[in-house]
């Protein structure tokens, strides 16, 4: 993600000067600067805190890392983007946005998929009001294939890698979730009984409202990556649908024939990467709120908690729980 945001910023968000690169394997960044054209790389990233030139920093690293990474820019002063999650553990997010409010900096956090021009859209008409109250929300959310071992162990499981965009997704589009049940299966890939994170799940979800959701989740969708959203609401409804590789559909004496979906989130999200970053920059320069902030950031992983929670004890799970 690191790169992903490097090349964007260089290539598509003029208004943003990239002055340096950190990463701990300092060749990876190296060879990185030399493509972009960045002059600073460095292993340790102190060294950039300790810069007055640097105004803001954007955090690609490890999520074990991101806690004390995101303490160290804000007692420097520097205002802060981070990818998602900003932590596994509630206690080190909470110990991080105090010092984030303590230092009075911004925080951004990488929920790209808010970004979506499609998922926009769907906000805006539903925020308006002009569909009603909103009463069910369903969110298909399908990955082409499973990640590699190494980094599934490590990842928090489904509900804290894949699902925590959907909560906030949820979120984003209905309001505050008061609670969560799960049902979920291994069903795709044995390797994943051995560290107890599951493949399949469909997460039923109770709004604050009153509102009602669902959630379905699958590690392999053998056709591409399934995206699709909708909103019912009392004087209608609205949906998102899959966008495709293209829009060509060919006609044959045998049917119709239509393009593939995407095959990978960096193909189906590039653009909200891009816009992502660049509401980050204009909220920093023109002093604005950030448009996904450190609450939003907390929410998605005691979601994600509260999800496992009851996954493993087979019961509705109040979010509540986790405040």
């Amino acid at each position: 993600m690191g790169s992903v945001h490097v090349r964007n910023i260089v290539r598509q968000i003029p208004e943003a000067d990239l002055v340096a690169l950190c990463d701990i394997r300092l060749e990876v960044a190296q060879a990185l600067a030399s493509e972009m054209g960045i002059a600073r790389v460095v292993r340790d990233y102190h060294e950039l805190l300790a810069d007055p030139a640097v105004e803001a920093v954007l955090i690609a690293a490890s999520t074990n890392a991101h806690d004390f990474i995101m303490k160290d820019a804000a007692a420097a002063g520097k205002h802060i983007f981070c990818e998602k999650p900003l932590a596994l553990e509630l206690e080190k997010i909470d110990s991080a946005l105090a010092a984030v409010a303590k230092a009075g900096v911004k925080l951004q956090v990488g929920f790209n998929r808010r970004f979506d021009k499609n998922f926009q859209r769907v906000h805006q008409l539903v925020t308006s009001g002009e569909l009603g109250q909103p009463s069910i929300l369903r969110i298909t959310s399908r990955d082409p294939g499973v990640a590699p071992m190494e980094y599934m162990r490590v990842s928090g499981g489904i509900f804290l890698d894949m699902t925590i965009h959907d909560f906030d997704m949820a979120r984003f589009q209905v309001g505050e979730i008061d609670e969560v049940f799960v049902n979920g299966s291994v069903l795709i890939e044995p390797k994943l009984n051995e560290f107890g994170d599951i493949d399949t799940c469909v997460v039923n979800l109770k709004f604050a409202s009153g509102a009602v959701g669902a959630i379905d989740n699958s590690r392999k969708a053998v056709y591409g990556y399934d995206q699709r959203l909708e909103v019912f609401c009392a004087n209608g409804m609205v949906m998102a649908n899959n966008e495709s590789e293209n829009t060509i559909a060919m006609a044959k004496t045998d049917g119709f024939t239509t393009p593939r979906l995407p095959d990978f989130f960096m193909q189906r999200y590039a653009l909200s990467y891009a816009d992502e970053i660049r509401q980050f920059i204009e909220a920093v320069r023109e002093d604005k709120p950030t448009p996904t902030n450190g609450r939003d950031g907390r929410q998605a992983v005691a979601l994600g908690h509260a999800a496992w929670k009851s996954y493993r004890e087979n019961r509705p799970v109040k979010l509540s729980e986790f405040d």
